[in-house]
């Protein structure tokens, strides 16, 4: 039984993580053969709070770049 787990920030509208599913469960069907239903897949979605990069979190990385 294959498992993928996938780890992104916050803020993806649900038909996109839906696809981004759909996309994984394709690829391991088509590259290792494993049938459709025992694919599973796990995304977990992680504020931007309490994601960091050098000390300095998402969220406060976007406040400081001037706006678009």
């Amino acid at each position: 039984m294959p498992l993928i787990q996938v780890t992104l920030r916050e803020g993806r509208g649900p038909e996109r993580i839906r696809a981004l599913i759909s996309s994984l469960t394709d690829a391991v069907v088509a590259s290792v053969e494993a049938p459709r239903e025992s694919v599973r897949v796990i995304v977990s979605e992680v504020p931007e709070t309490h994601w960091a990069n050098g000390d300095v979190t998402l969220a406060e990385k976007r406040a400081a770049q001037p706006p678009d």
